[in-house]
C-alpha cells in the first residue's frame, strides 16, 4: 500500500522517514518530494508498504503524531488509474444498457 505523508519537517531524511515506517512493518520504498530550484524536501513524501495491515497501523500510529514539530498527516495515496478504470467500467455499463 502506497502513503502519502504531509507536513514533514523539512529536515527530515529519506533515512528518518524509512526508520519511522519499519517500526510498523517492512517499507518497500521511502521517497522525499524535493524542490528542484532549492534542492530541499518539500515536507512531504511517500512510503509504500507492501503488508496492507503493516500500512494501516502505520497510518493508525502516525497521522496526526507531532515529529519534529509538525503533525504529520498520513493516508493511503489515491491511485488514479483505479480511479480512471471504475469511470472507464461505469461509462462502458452506461453504454451497452442503451
Amino acid at each position: 500500500m502506497k502513503l502519502l505523508i504531509r507536513n514533514l519537517d523539512r529536515s527530515t531524511t529519506e533515512k528518518e522517514l524509512k526508520a519511522l515506517f519499519e517500526e510498523f512493518g517492512v517499507v518497500q520504498s521511502c521517497n522525499l518530494v524535493i524542490d528542484r530550484e532549492t534542492g530541499k524536501s518539500k515536507g512531504f513524501g511517500f512510503v509504500e508498504m507492501p503488508k496492507i495491515g503493516h500500512a494501516k497501523a502505520a497510518i493508525i500510529n502516525l497521522n496526526n503524531k507531532v515529529i519534529g514539530g509538525n503533525k504529520l498527516r498520513v493516508k493511503k495515496t489515491e491511485d488514479k488509474k483505479t480511479e480512471n478504470s471504475k469511470s472507464e467500467k461505469i461509462e462502458t455499463d452506461k453504454n451497452e444498457d442503451n
